[in-house]
């Protein structure tokens, strides 16, 4: 079966966040919502959130579930905001718990708990939307608790995969591995060809002047800058390996790793009722 699938391009982060429903049932999940985050005035902000719930709204839409693919590292999750607001579920992969006690230790956040989130999805797990079955697939690699959620013919690989001219993510976080990533994404490549593909985020290559989000596992196989057919593993990881050590850490990423292991809440607040965000020096 084939699902309704709409988009939500964020500007400031480059991520897409997707309404996914039946069309026979009208029932709808959320993939990885953001929450807006201003850092020079640390303030957080529904709107982009919003723009998803109006959408549903307005096709007569009910979201049971919000599906985070993995903990993000460059944008605030919306999914507490949006489970409290329309009483969803909140699901994410089982190994967030290795990235909970990563972080919990850096910002020193003692509150941190795996049932923050309402389903930890193990490999290979299904539940129903509506009429349709989503599928759990664990592809680690950019980090250990990366799951890709397969919906009638599409896939939700986060940051996985991106678009071909583009190629995949990045995999020096912690806990994260080349080699892992690359067999991840020869999985995903085992799907039947025309399986639609949708990706976490885009960031225009030279030569692309609009976003895109959708393409096709036949696009990846044969036109995917990094893992096309013909790349074996030990010159992917070299070159990943190679790439990833020129990079900067993502400008979110202290901010949005705190609440993203809190399943998209904030820390909590002090007895004035004032909300902290904590900056460790050196920790990345």
């Amino acid at each position: 079966m084939r699902p309704a699938i709409q988009g939500f391009f964020h500007p400031p982060t480059g991520t897409i966040s997707y309404l996914v429903s039946d069309p026979a049932s009208k029932v709808a999940a959320i993939v990885d919502p953001v929450l807006d985050y201003e850092p020079c005035a640390a303030r957080v902000s529904s709107a982009s959130a919003d723009a998803v719930v109006a959408c549903a709204d307005r096709d007569g839409l009910k979201v049971e579930w919000i599906l985070e693919t993995h903990a993000h590292a460059d944008h605030l999750s919306a999914g507490d905001y949006l489970r409290r607001k329309l009483g969803a579920k909140l699901g994410i992969g089982a190994k967030i718990t290795d990235i909970q006690k990563i972080f919990g230790r850096i910002f020193a956040a003692s509150d941190v708990r795996p049932e923050a989130f309402d389903r930890l999805f193990e490999d290979g797990d299904t539940f129903a939307l509506g009429e349709l079955t989503v599928r759990v697939l664990h592809t680690p690699g950019h980090t250990p608790a990366c799951i890709s959620y397969l919906i009638g013919d599409a896939v939700f690989v986060g940051d996985t995969m991106f678009m071909p001219d583009y190629g995949t993510a990045r995999a020096d976080f912690p806990g994260g591995d080349a080699a892992t990533l690359y067999r991840s994404i020869r999985r995903l490549l085992d799907l039947p060809p025309q399986t639609r593909v949708f990706v976490g985020h885009d960031y225009l290559p030279a030569g692309r002047v609009a976003h895109a989000w959708e393409t096709t596992v036949e696009a990846q196989k044969t036109q995917n800058v990094w893992v096309h057919e013909g790349v074996e593993e030990a010159e992917f990881v070299a070159r990943r390996v190679a790439r990833d050590a020129t990079l900067s850490p993502p400008t979110l990423i202290l901010p949005a790793l705190q609440v993203n292991i809190r399943a998209g809440a904030l820390p909590p607040a002090e007895a004035d009722g004032t909300v902290f965000l904590k900056l460790p020096v050196n920790a990345i």
